[in-house]
């Protein structure tokens, strides 16, 4: 076994033990830190990929602003354990049940789509920044910079929507 399936199994089982975590956990703050770990193991796969950009992308918008917008949305919600209803343990069974059945729905129907890849000569400059910027800056640069202007526009009507309206003073 090489050093590459070692770290590809090593990072498959911390992935899978977060993702479980998230699932099983009673905490909803501990759920979003498993979560940026699961994140963080992704990004380990993307590495080992030779795909750094998407890597680094990955941690920067997953992990870093959308797992923040969950953790302020779980502070704003103050969830505890008393304002929570209780489930019955025939709404267990159900979700257990449904869950189950949408699970093995999947497996089936990927089953027969499932191909083993061809061996051949993988491009060592795939996935690194320079051939995508060359790649972005030259065949599309007129949809990023079509994106870039709706960003912006996006920018200024956020600053203009969360201003304050200004007292007028009054000239009576």
């Amino acid at each position: 076994m090489g050093a590459e399936q070692i770290i590809f199994f090593f990072l498959a089982a911390f992935t899978v033990v977060m993702a479980s975590l998230v699932v099983f956990s009673k905490n909803p703050v501990h759920s979003v830190l498993f979560l940026i770990l699961t994140m963080f193991g992704i990004a380990g796969h993307y590495l080992s990929l030779n795909a750094q950009f998407l890597a680094v992308v990955h941690i920067i918008v997953y992990a870093g602003a959308i797992m923040v917008l969950f953790l302020f949305v779980i502070m704003l919600l103050n969830l505890n354990k008393e304002s929570e209803p209780r489930k019955t343990l025939w709404w267990q069974l159900g979700a257990v049940i449904g869950g189950g059945s949408l699970m093995l729905t999947l497996i089936a129907s990927f089953q027969s789509t499932i191909k083993l890849p061809i061996a051949h000569e993988i491009d060592s400059n795939i996935g690194l920044v320079k051939p995508l910027g060359k790649v972005l800056f030259t065949e599309y640069v007129v949809p990023f910079e079509i994106s870039s202007v709706l960003f912006l526009a996006a920018l200024v009507g956020a600053v203009l929507i969360g201003q304050r309206k200004q007292e007028e003073p009054n000239h009576s």
